[in-house]
């Protein structure tokens, strides 16, 4: 589950993959895979969600790391390079990008 709590100092990786719209369902599929089979397993792992543009140009995967030294460690795992260079070989660019979560809201209910 996806907590969203700048106290938990978590290394955020927002990916934003540009794909051919008719190979959006292809790469949602393979992400999807990699982290069921892969990631998820990784010390450090905490979360991943996957998004896709409603124009199907890009897809974003945004995945919170216990931290940064985990993610780069993760990168280093032979299994996850393969998932990577998958994704890479069907997206036509890839913009990864790890951020910090300074700030969280969350709806208020009204009286």
């Amino acid at each position: 589950m996806t907590t969203l709590d700048p106290k938990d100092g978590y290394a955020v990786l927002i990916n934003t993959f540009r794909v051919a719209p008719e190979r959006a369902d292809q790469l949602l599929a393979l992400l999807e895979r990699a982290t069921k089979e892969t990631m998820c397993f990784r010390p450090g792992f905490v979360s991943a969600n996957l998004h896709v543009s409603t124009d199907r140009t890009r897809v974003v995967n945004y995945v919170q790391w216990r931290s940064r030294i985990d993610f780069e460690k993760m990168l280093q795992d032979a299994r996850a390079r393969v998932h990577i260079q998958d994704a890479t070989d069907i997206a036509t660019s890839v913009d990864p990008i790890i951020y910090e979560l300074c700030s969280n809201e969350q709806a208020k209910e009204r009286s």
